[in-house]
């Protein structure tokens, strides 16, 4: 099986998720799902389709892409399994703290691509 994203990649999901992640829910078949939630995701919340003007978009605008949808994808990967039973509790505070970091630097990034004045510097990109 290959990548199928526009914005991340498996190997950049596993990055942010960390040492700790489930072997099954960093596998590519799980992380290809967690991508195209992202991206859709990403496409609506911007009202605008990245996916589709994808290959026309700066470097700067994919790298920012790249960014929300590795760190959204990562949080599935890390919340799939936190039962408990084989993290202790230390990790489970770790990845915790990994969710709330990706998650508001997503929420940031989003701001960027959202803001007004930034719209045609982005999609004119």
């Amino acid at each position: 099986m290959a990548d199928t994203g526009i914005f991340a990649t498996t190997a950049q999901i596993g990055y942010k998720a960390g040492s700790t992640k489930s072997a099954t829910s960093a596998a590519e078949a799980y992380t290809n799902f967690y991508i195209a939630q992202a991206e859709s995701f990403i496409n609506v919340y911007c009202k605008y389709n990245f996916s589709d003007a994808y290959s026309g978009l700066n470097v700067d605008v994919k790298y920012i892409l790249q960014d929300i949808a590795s760190n959204l994808a990562a949080i599935y990967v890390i919340e799939y399994d936190m039962s408990g039973t084989t993290m202790t509790s230390l990790q489970r505070i770790d990845s915790e703290d990994k969710i709330n970091v990706l998650y508001k630097r997503a929420m940031d990034c989003l701001e960027l691509l959202n803001k007004t004045d930034r719209n045609d510097f982005i999609k004119g990109a």
